[in-house]
């Protein structure tokens, strides 16, 4: 169990020199050899997944940066990587696999590819060359069915060019679409429908149902191979969901075409960022022979039954799902329990956007000042910590960023390293299943390895995310482009400047004097605000 530990030791551990930011060598003696091939290299789908496996004395081996996915622009390298993944597998106890990435190129580019269907299954065929050549390694993939972002503005760059002008029309003829194949449409939505498929040119429609059809054909192909014992375990992620969709529309779809396959073999949930730690978490605990016990408790309200934002799911079914994926088992008593994952949700059901400013008052909604139920949920964190009970903490009230008012009471209750796991970043799925992956590995882990994680997913999801982002884009409203944030081109120098003098402020308000803090250097790995790197 994790002690008290005091600002003394803090400041001591600061002095040995231990470096925030560092992954940390994995010595000759590694605890076992894994494969990793995420779906893109930003540092929450690779490196930060990684770590939390090497953390734990595992050797974890990557791709270079330049056979993945590297921007909305730059697919990553099919081929290369399959050829890649043959000459490093071997040693390996067991690889983790994005299928997005062996064979569209990425996350972002299977929504936009143009690659004929024969070569996307003939890329998918190799995943059974790679098992019969490796019969003795676990195997575990995971793919993604394409998002349907409710509009243009939502879709960023990562659609193909005509959503920002037809995809508010896409997004509701597909809601529509689904709503009659599930409870039927009055005359108001039937007129609606027919009007909303009017506004969309033929080619448009064609062309975005046709590479949807291509995405449907390609988890058919990894379902077979499911069936067949190629994977040790394979899920498929809903990504940017809602719950009438084209997205939850297919993934009915997919769940009557895999029926009779055991959740222990083929799960079908929300998400996909989360997805990469995940799967290393159950590689760990398939290795290990674990079976860690989570126990979940949900703040006062809604609780499990939020349907958050950018998810067609009850959270309280996403959670279930985050731990049998990541080889885990819930219980009903926090006395059985290797872990107590506290999910913070907003009372009335609801999830905010953490950086996003009221229209009507002008003011940052995550303003960091108590809401219903706040007090309510630190006064649990505090109730389990001082019981000894090792803690994680789902942050989910907000969407894109931590809950400032949680943290500032953790921050002040000195709660911030006494719990084991922590995520507040993107959707909510996201950070209950980071939150889970590395908090079902935690309690295996040395504090000082388990603060190093901490530590990170404070300066990225409360500092960053919640804050010093949403700053920035009220200083980027200056500029004469609109499109500064997602393509800060010659600015990009003196915005990742003012990042960096920014998050040095954060990190000397908020956390110990761990080594490392007053000299992070923010990086833009994608050159865009939405995510951020530091070194």
């Amino acid at each position: 169990m994790k002690g008290i530990k005091s600002i003394a030791a803090a400041v001591c551990m600061a002095l040995l020199g231990w470096f925030v930011f560092s992954a940390g060598s994995v010595s000759a003696a590694a605890k076992g050899k894994l494969l990793f091939i995420p779906h893109d290299n930003r540092p929450i789908s690779g490196e930060e997944s990684a770590d939390v496996v090497r953390a734990m004395g595992y050797e974890v081996i990557m791709p270079p940066q330049e056979l993945l996915s590297g921007g909305t622009e730059k697919p990553g390298r099919p081929d290369a990587l399959w050829a890649w993944a043959r000459e490093h597998v071997r040693g390996a106890q067991a690889a983790v696999i994005s299928s997005d990435a062996m064979i569209y190129g990425g996350l972002v580019p299977s929504r936009k590819h143009e690659i004929p269907e024969q070569v996307l299954s003939g890329r998918a065929a190799q995943f059974a060359r790679l098992r019969q050549e490796n019969p003795g390694m676990r195997l575990y993939a995971f793919g993604s069915l394409m998002r349907t972002p409710v509009n243009g503005a939502a879709a960023g760059q990562e659609e193909p060019p005509y959503y920002q002008e037809y995809g508010a029309d896409l997004f509701r003829v597909s809601a529509l679409e689904d709503k009659a194949e599930t409870v039927g449409l009055d005359a108001e939505e039937k007129q609606e429908l027919a009007r909303r498929r009017q506004a969309v040119p033929a080619d448009v429609r064609q062309d975005w149902l046709a590479r949807r059809d291509k995405n449907l054909s390609v988890s058919r192909r990894m379902i077979d191979l499911t069936r067949q014992g190629v994977f040790s375990y394979f899920v498929i992620g809903k990504d940017d969901n809602a719950p009438l969709s084209q997205t939850h529309r297919e993934g009915r779809m997919l769940e009557q075409y895999a029926a009779g396959l055991p959740e222990t073999k083929f799960q079908l949930q929300a998400g996909i960022d989360e997805f990469g730690v995940l799967l290393l978490s159950r590689a760990v605990n398939d290795i290990e022979r674990q079976i860690p016990f989570l126990y979940v408790r949900y703040n006062e309200g809604t609780g499990a039954d939020t349907v958050p934002s950018y998810s067609d799911s009850r959270i309280g079914a996403s959670v279930r799902a985050a731990v049998l994926a990541a080889g885990g088992m819930l219980v009903r008593s926090p006395e059985r329990a290797d872990l107590v994952m506290l999910v913070n949700t907003n009372k009335d059901g609801r999830t905010g956007e953490a950086n996003v400013i009221s229209p009507s008052e002008g003011t940052l909604l995550n303003d960091g000042q108590d809401r219903a139920a706040t007090r309510a949920f630190v006064r649990m964190v505090k109730r389990y910590a001082e019981a000894g009970r090792p803690v994680g903490i789902a942050d989910i009230a907000f969407a894109n960023g931590a809950d400032n008012a949680l943290m500032r009471h953790l921050r002040d209750e000195g709660l911030l390293y006494r719990i084991r796991s922590y995520a507040g970043w993107n959707t909510a799925t996201n950070s209950t299943g980071f939150a889970i992956g590395m908090g079902l590995l935690s309690t295996r882990m040395s504090d000082e390895a388990c603060d190093r994680l901490l530590t990170r997913r404070y300066l990225e999801d409360w500092g960053y995310q919640a804050n010093v982002r949403t700053g920035l884009a009220a200083d980027l409203a200056q500029f004469r482009r609109p499109d500064v944030y997602a393509n800060p081109g010659s600015y990009e120098t003196g915005i990742t400047a003012r990042i960096t003098i920014r998050m040095r402020q954060f990190a000397a308000r908020n956390l110990p004097p761990y080594s490392g803090l007053d000299t992070l250097r923010a990086v833009l790995p994608w050159h865009r605000l939405f995510e951020v790197d530091f070194h």
